[in-house]
């Protein structure tokens, strides 16, 4: 080590043991804010599954180990105190601009999906390479003799651990639930460039401190103007609700922009996808008649099931499991529902409601539950449809809507795993997405239960509303299904089985 480097004075700049602790402490922890927010941010463009928290935790970790390393050079050809306000103030603008950037890419035609792409990880890399050069710098610049080297390196590091935990912790529990993901950003990239102006103020004057708040400004500004704004960000969901121009009352509800409802507001009755249509005409068919029901619902969206049954079975009983009470209030602040007897929503998971319920309590179970375009994985398995059977009494009728595409290797396995429990399954799609070979995709509403089903009868009521739609069962229903695997709670690749291949 040369001598500059044991002197204290020449190394340590007047950087005090407090002062690099907040600083390494801030830097990982906004590092991990920039990582959790980057999921939501990006689930309207890229989807909420699986492959998208590993591309944006492998990015963020890509980030951190450049920035680690490169920090780490510079800090030995540059003096440390003088980069690192440089550095916070650059990320700061970085974090405040990526709603902007992000949103606008997003608003590109598919054919540009590779700028998107590109513009995502950009948004995770600069922030991120840019802070975590903070912490080998202010190590450098507290390694005053080589005697405490390693309690120095052990206990920045420590440090920054603890921040990154701080910022997964208090971004996951408390921001998310409470402040619009532009918003967190925003205001994370206000608190660095402040940050980077506290140190300009120490090492180079007033003069130096003010080119980080114009920046900041600049880019807050940058950031209101950008495109995709929700109409309420939910714990789970950026919630947008958009009119029909063809239908005075018509509403559609779209989560993280995938359509996920729709609810004619002066017309329960009214229903506009065709997989609520399938839905519907399976329960007319398999509990004819007009006598009210017990229902349970997995996933709540819109209400549009419950809402439905409610006008047209007077005395139905529906209890709707929905995990996202901010969807909740939407339905009720922009969709015109009014909680009463005949519906009862339960802020709660699926799989945990489903246990709360007796043996033998249900006529009708409906599974309208997604994150992304993917029925949460927990409620696809075994155990899961076990606990379905359980709450339905004799001759009560499970129906569920799946989503899939490609090989349809999630849907075969779905089937797969009610036909091991159930005697009787049947399933009813559109005849283009069962064609043999690579499938378009499209919605799949699978229909169980303990007794024979009347697909004669719902092949009929869905030729008018929906011509283009078959049903099939039995043996075609098998071969169908092939040696698709069992879905259970220690093996449901979901995400994975969705991926076309």
């Amino acid at each position: 080590m040369s001598a500059g480097t044991d002197d204290p004075a020449a190394t340590a700049g007047g950087l005090g043991e407090y002062a690099a602790a907040a600083l390494v402490f801030g830097a990982s922890a906004a590092v991990l804010v920039v990582e959790v927010t980057s999921l939501r941010l990006l689930a309207p463009f890229l989807g909420l599954t699986l492959e998208t928290s590993t591309i944006v935790i492998g990015t963020a970790l890509a980030a951190i180990a450049v920035g680690s390393w490169s920090g780490g050079q510079l800090a030995d050809r540059v003096p440390p105190l003088r980069t690192i306000g440089p550095l916070l103030a650059v990320s700061g603008v970085a974090v405040a601009l990526t709603p902007f950037a992000v949103r606008s890419a997003g608003a590109l035609p598919t054919d540009w999906a590779l700028v998107l792409v590109l513009v995502s990880a950009l948004s995770i890399i600069v922030p991120g390479s840019l802070l975590s050069a903070v912490t080998p710098m202010v190590t450098k610049l507290r390694l005053t003799s080589l005697s405490e080297t390693g309690t120095v390196v052990g206990r920045l590091s420590g440090i920054g651990t603890a921040g990154a935990i701080a910022g997964t912790v208090i971004t996951g529990f408390v921001l998310i639930a409470r402040i619009p993901v532009s918003g967190i950003l925003v205001g994370l990239g206000v608190l660095l460039v402040l940050a980077g102006a506290v140190v300009e103020w120490r090492t180079r004057g007033p003069r130096a401190a003010a080119v980080p708040a114009v920046l900041v400004l600049l880019g807050g500004l940058a950031t209101v103007a950008a495109p995709g704004g929700c109409d309420a960000e939910t714990k789970y969901h950026c919630a947008v609700v958009l009119a029909d121009s063809e239908r005075g009352t018509g509403r559609t509800l779209e989560l993280d922009g995938l359509r996920h409802s729709y609810v004619d507001l002066a017309d329960p009755r009214h229903l506009e996808f065709p997989y609520v249509r399938a839905i519907v005409a399976v329960i007319d068919t398999e509990l004819p008649g007009d006598r009210p029901l017990r229902a349970y619902h997995l996933g709540g969206g819109g209400l549009t099931v419950p809402r439905y049954l409610a006008e047209t079975r007077p005395g139905t009983t529906s209890v709707v499991s929905e995990i996202d009470p901010g969807v909740v209030a939407v339905d009720e602040d922009l969709l015109g529902f009014r909680p009463d007897e005949r519906v009862q929503v339960r802020v709660e998971d699926g799989r945990l409601g489903l246990r709360r319920l007796p043996a033998d309590s249900q006529d009708l179970v409906v599974g309208d539950a997604f994150g992304g375009v993917s029925v949460p994985w927990h409620l696809t398995t075994r155990e899961a449809v076990a606990d379905v059977d359980r709450v339905l009494a004799p001759g009560g009728v499970y129906v569920l809507n799946l989503l899939d595409s490609g090989p349809l290797a999630f849907a075969r396995a779905e089937v797969a795993t009610l036909r091991e429990r159930f005697p009787y399954v049947a399933l009813a799609t559109e005849a283009s997405t069962l064609s043999d070979g690579f499938s378009e995709g499209g919605n799949l509403v699978v229909i169980a239960s303990d007794r024979p089903l009347d697909s004669a009868g719902l092949r009929a009521a869905l030729l008018e509303p929906l011509p283009g739609w078959r049903v099939i069962d039995d043996a075609d229903l098998a071969g169908w299904t092939g040696d698709a695997p069992v879905l259970t709670d220690d093996y449901a690749p979901v995400d994975q089985l969705l991926t076309p291949r």
